[in-house]
């Protein structure tokens, strides 16, 4: 009788079922920690946009706030030029942020738009939404502030980040705590 070497089908096969059922329970898991990553990321770079544009209204007061993410952060990925910020470029947030407002070059799965009342020059106040780049895949909250810088969200926004004031003051909206 020679002795066999190596493991049977039936003890390989177990090890692969034990493998699956803790893959089947880790995996949701770790996608739900990753969409809570993703929305501490978008409600601090609503608070970013919000401080953005309280530097800018100050630095350009003619201007009033900001009307674009895009004119909060630099020209280009490399930073502010030499010749320092302007109006359309202020330098105010950091270049991924800036330029993350569309679901292809959304910021850690989250992308933003800004919002002004009518009635500007200058813009006497603005609503900056954030919405999931993919829902239910880097987020199911939708978040937006105004110029008096309180964040709120909604528990199920499946649309494009909200702009509009009365729309982020009202429900489905929930104050941030």
């Amino acid at each position: 009788m020679r002795k066999q070497k190596g493991f049977s089908l039936i003890e390989l096969l177990i090890v692969v079922a034990i493998i699956l059922i803790i893959a089947a329970i880790a995996i949701p898991n770790l996608l739900r920690a990753r969409i809570s990553a993703n929305e501490s990321s978008a409600a601090s770079s609503i608070r970013t946009i919000n401080t953005g544009q309280m530097s800018f209204i100050a630095a350009y007061p003619a201007t009033g706030f900001s009307s674009t993410v895009t004119a909060l952060g630099p020209p280009a990925a490399t930073g502010c030029p030499a010749t320092g910020p302007v109006v359309a470029n202020a330098c105010l947030i950091d270049w991924a942020l800036s330029q993350a407002i569309t679901a292809p070059t959304a910021k850690s799965g989250y992308y933003f738009g800004m919002g002004n009342p009518a009635g500007g020059p200058p813009n006497t106040g603005y609503t900056v939404g954030g919405a999931a780049g993919g829902f239910n895949q880097s987020g199911v909250r939708g978040f937006c502030s105004n110029e008096d810088g309180v964040i709120h969200y909604d528990p199920t926004h499946n649309a494009a980040p909200t702009t509009v004031a009365l729309t982020c003051t009202t429900a489905p909206y929930i104050q941030l705590q």
